[in-house]
């Protein structure tokens, strides 16, 4: 690329500019083309755009050349500098190369064919998925300030006046009948790009609440919090996700439902979706019960699950024995048949979760010892009534039910009626 003066002739003056010019070779010899047109140009700033178009390491060689010009030099203030109107673009470019690999684009064109609409349903999808990309927060977060924020508008050509909560939420309906077909694509789409194995499905429960009263949703009621706040309505999200941690399917279900009555839905409804192969299913205490063992069992599935500590007592004496596996640092195992000959378990045993344990054992024991210690003090300076300071030690032992079980405590009555700690 060079620089080429140009010329022409407005009101019976020859007038000068410049103009950025690209010569590039054709099967009929070389020719030019005009790249920009730079308008009047002075001597410094020819050279400085002669030097941004040429290659590396022709421009680096004016860097030893004194330039035919003096430079001039201004003083700026940086605190009367700002920026305005910056767009956040890496991220958005590389969501929007993520969305054409995996097909998606092309997907959502199909399940959401262009009809009356402004805006296509299908770019309004892409949008939705660009967001979440982007930054993971609520459609009105992206509608009222992601998406201004961001270089979608351009990367899409969708105007920022035209992305809005509406807008957004009513593509969440539209997209919602099209669940399975999506889930599926993408279970696809991601075995043929990483090449996954789907033989070790692993399957858990979460919630999530609502900040009001949320009438108009029959499936948040309140129930058990994860969240730790039992006064807000909620809603469980059941999720099945491979090995890897790469997801293959949810469901939403009623938020005072319990885990275990959720496992034969989720099973069958990943079943219809991509057929029953020999998989095997990881689950955790929480999901164990007869009815699901037995419907595990009849379906001929494959499982790992947890069980309760109670369990250990039938293994008392393979816990004693030295005939562990290791399988990685700190990680011991062993293969032990079950009671009844149809199941085997698995005992692990681990250093770190030992002393995990050890720790929070330490722990309660100490805060138990520091309340007992108190009660017993506020014993000798007041007379407390028995029955009160009864109710005190139970919720103290009820609290730290851990190491409860290490003290022994009395409590003693004295000849005025008051009570002592033993």
């Amino acid at each position: 690329m060079y620089v080429r003066r140009c010329y022409r002739a407005k009101n019976g003056k020859r007038h000068a500019y410049w103009a950025l010019v690209e010569s590039y070779r054709t099967a009929r010899g070389p020719r030019q083309r005009v790249v920009a047109y730079l308008g009047e140009l002075d001597e410094r700033g020819r050279i400085g755009v002669q030097q941004a178009v040429q290659p590396a390491s022709t421009a680096q060689e004016h860097l030893f050349r004194p330039l035919s010009s003096i430079p001039e030099w201004v003083e700026v203030d940086i605190h009367g500098v700002r920026v305005e109107r910056s767009r956040q673009f890496g991220g958005c470019w590389l969501g929007l190369a993520l969305v054409r690999q995996l097909g998606l684009s092309g997907l959502f064109e199909e399940l959401l064919p262009q009809g009356r609409e402004g805006i296509s349903w299908s770019v309004m999808a892409q949008i939705l998925v660009l967001g979440r990309m982007v930054e993971a927060s609520s459609e009105l977060r992206l509608a009222e300030h992601t998406y201004e924020a961001s270089a979608l508008a351009e990367l899409l050509g969708v105007p920022a006046e035209k992305v809005n909560e509406d807008r957004l939420y009513r593509s969440l309906d539209r997209l919602l009948p099209h669940k399975t077909a999506l889930e599926k694509h993408l279970q696809q789409r991601l075995g043929e790009l990483f090449q996954l194995d789907y033989d070790l499905l692993l399957y858990d429960v979460t919630s999530t609440y609502f900040e009001g009263e949320a009438p108009a949703n029959p499936q948040a009621p309140r129930g058990y919090s994860r969240d730790h706040r039992p006064d807000c309505k909620q809603v469980n999200i059941a999720m099945v996700v491979s090995r890897s941690g790469l997801p293959l399917g949810y469901e939403v279900f009623a938020g005072n439902r319990s885990d275990v009555t959720t496992v034969e839905e989720m099973v069958a409804a990943m079943e219809n979706k991509y057929g029953q192969a020999n998989r095997i299913w990881v689950m955790d205490r929480g999901m164990v019960s007869a009815e699901n063992v037995e419907f595990l069992q009849k379906g001929g599935r494959r499982y790992i699950l947890g069980t309760s500590r109670s369990m250990l007592r039938k293994f008392e004496q393979q816990l004693l024995d030295e005939t562990w596996k290791e399988v990685r640092a700190g990680l011991e195992v062993k293969l032990c048949p079950g009671p009844e000959g149809q199941e085997v378990f698995i005992l692990c045993r681990s250093a770190e979760r030992c002393l995990k344990e050890r720790a929070m054992h330490d722990r309660f024991e100490q805060r138990i010892e520091q309340k007992l210690e108190q009660m017993a003090a506020s014993c000798r300076q007041r007379r407390q009534d028995p029955l009160l300071l009864a109710q005190r030690l139970g919720k103290l032992l009820g609290r730290n039910s851990r190491a409860a079980g290490l003290f022994r405590v009395h409590i003693q009555t004295d000849a005025r009626g008051g009570a002592h700690l033993q």
